[in-house]
């Protein structure tokens, strides 16, 4: 399958009075037609910012975009005016946000703003609008479609609210969908609808998925391959299967340890990663997780490892192999 989106060497920075902090700091990666892509990694690591950057939805100021290129179908979206950026946001590639009560307007109905992008992607009147948005309720799960379009988003439940926030990304059929840990506000059975639902229509639909999520467990049912983000760098990339069995990172080994398991005894205690993550003031010059690592070793210190291919498919940014101990070749 061709490439429908390749990023490369994205870097985005934040201006603030305590310093410049580098947000995004290089990060390449693809995304093949109808292939789901997991991103992972803690909090404050880059996953938003990076696609918000690909998106240009970063506030400025004060941040901006300095680095890197965003090819969608060959084009730009870096480079493209405000008005051919709007014609892509909504309908070619659509937002799933992370607490869909803040992305909702809270005085209009659910209807209204469902409806809005066929309108205005679409070029369909009023009515026709409501009526496709009825459908994608329906399709999404939520009873009573067609009476529940005059309802404003405080009387939706948390997982009904997801539920129309993804019927409002998918009216246009776009071809790429982002969904930012669109699940983490709500409880495990209604995370496992949502996460079924979405597979369901990705089936359905054939479009592409970037996942960004800290749940690895959820990446393990949904996506084909996964990029995990420390410091804003992208620092190991495989397939689902590949990474889950033979991770070649030490901080995707530590994230992997931090999962309870089915198929533990009970004896194993789980693993916590020390120390915390870096304040991005000053661009790293060295590994950025070598102050937590139990792996390092000098070189780690003192120069800041790229991506290297140490599989099939398999990316990893370390100067040693986790499973020898041993610096790479």
């Amino acid at each position: 399958m061709a490439d429908i989106l390749k990023v490369q060497d994205l870097e985005t920075h934040f201006f603030t009075r305590e310093g410049v902090v580098h947000a995004v700091n290089g990060v390449s990666f693809h995304l093949k037609e109808g292939e789901t892509l997991g991103i992972v990694g803690e909090s404050g690591c880059g996953k938003s910012v990076t696609m918000m950057s690909m998106m240009r939805l970063i506030p400025s100021p004060p941040g901006k975009v300095v680095n890197g290129t965003a090819l969608y179908q060959d084009k730009d979206l870096l480079q493209m005016s405000d008005e051919e950026i709007r014609h892509i946001r909504g309908s070619q590639i659509s937002m799933i946000f992370q607490d869909p009560m803040t992305s909702f307007n809270p005085v209009l109905t659910i209807g209204r703003q469902i409806s809005e992008p066929l309108e205005t992607h679409m070029a369909m009147n009023k009515q026709q609008a409501l009526e496709r948005s009825a459908e994608m309720l329906k399709t999404v799960g939520i009873p009573n479609p067609k009476e529940r379009l005059n309802d404003y988003p405080h009387q939706f439940s948390g997982g009904m609210r997801q539920r129309a926030m993804i019927a409002m990304a998918l009216t246009c059929n776009p071809q790429i969908l982002i969904a930012d840990e669109p699940t983490t506000a709500l409880d495990v059975t209604i995370q496992a609808q949502i996460v079924d639902l979405v597979k369901r229509l990705r089936d359905d639909m054939g479009m592409a998925i970037i996942w960004i999520t800290h749940d690895l467990g959820i990446i393990a049912g949904l996506a084909d391959r996964v990029a995990v983000m420390y410091a804003g760098y992208i620092i190991e990339e495989a397939p689902v299967k590949t990474l889950y069995s033979d991770p070649q990172h030490p901080y995707t080994l530590g994230l992997l340890g931090s999962l309870p398991r089915l198929d533990a005894t009970g004896k194993e205690r789980l693993i916590s990663i020390e120390g915390l993550p870096p304040v991005l003031y000053n661009k790293p010059t060295s590994c950025p997780f070598a102050p937590r690592c139990a792996y390092r070793v000098d070189r780690c210190l003192q120069e800041n490892p790229p991506l290297m291919d140490v599989g099939v498919d398999h990316r990893a940014a370390c100067w040693v192999n986790p499973s020898t101990r041993r610096e790479r070749q």
